[in-house]
């Protein structure tokens, strides 16, 4: 096996490869600079070949490249052209994610972050939700206020603690601060070794997640900043123990049912 360029995929130049960087740069500077918002149309392609004296190529595959990325969208025929999209956070999460297809973090690395944001999480939120926001919050704990019947139940109840927090993410004033949150949600959701410890019954892990957040919910309610850290901090080291104990536990070759939560 060799290092060199895949011999099946077209040779870019390098100099042509810049160009092509450079002008996509500066159709999102002239984005920026002009106040487009997701759904307007872009510059035809005559009026971008002008406006960067480039190709009508290098616009093609500047507008390629912007495509690729979500940024835009084309559309044919009457009222057709070039619009503007706005990138979803499922298709954000979705790029992120791919970055860590052959570079797989451990729960130990996902939760040595969450302990430092999601504490921030929720003291950014505290005295900034309202009875909307509430009840989307309870909604979700709704779903595993009660023991699950069945094996498919539980899981679903796993999935339901992660949606409170990736509630509280969209919610946070913070949108850096809540996208990341979001995406060490998401890596929980997808990494192989959590599907296998959310697939075994765990009978305590309930109580103990819908304790934290019930204490939360009452912290939020009141404004208390410090409180919501405080409180968020001991879920996360709980739960960090936990999983981490469970991932020990199956790449040990075993994996017992029935472990408390620290």
């Amino acid at each position: 096996m060799t290092d060199g360029p895949d011999p099946d995929l077209p040779v870019v130049p390098a100099t042509r490869r810049r160009r092509r960087e450079t002008i996509s740069e500066r159709i999102k500077d002239m984005i920026i600079e002009r106040r487009f918002r997701p759904g307007d149309r872009l510059p035809a392609e005559r009026e971008l070949m002008d406006l960067f004296r480039a190709s009508k190529g290098s616009i093609r595959e500047a507008l390629s490249a912007l495509r690729s990325q979500g940024l835009i969208r084309t559309r044919t025929g009457p009222g057709g052209g070039i619009f503007l999209s706005e990138i979803g956070p499922q298709r954000a999460m979705a790029l992120l994610s791919n970055y860590f297809l052959f570079r797989t973090p451990t729960i130990a690395d996902i939760y040595a972050v969450r302990l430092e944001l999601e504490p921030e999480l929720a003291a950014s939120v505290a005295g900034h939700l309202t009875e909307a926001d509430f009840a989307r919050l309870e909604r979700t704990m709704r779903l595993y206020d009660a023991e699950p019947e069945t094996a498919e139940q539980e899981y679903v109840q796993r999935m339901a603690e992660l949606d409170f927090h990736s509630v509280l993410a969209e919610l946070c004033p913070n949108p850096v601060l809540g996208l990341y949150c979001s995406f060490l949600q998401t890596l929980l959701r997808e990494l192989v070794v959590c599907r296998r410890i959310y697939d075994a019954p765990h009978p305590d892990l309930r109580d103990a997640g819908l304790h934290y957040q019930l204490r939360l919910v009452r912290a939020l309610r009141a404004g208390d900043a410090a409180a919501a850290r405080r409180i968020m901090a001991e879920h996360m080291e709980a739960a960090r123990a936990y999983m981490v104990r469970m991932e020990a536990s199956i790449e040990g070759g075993f994996l017992r049912t029935g472990d408390e939560v620290p």
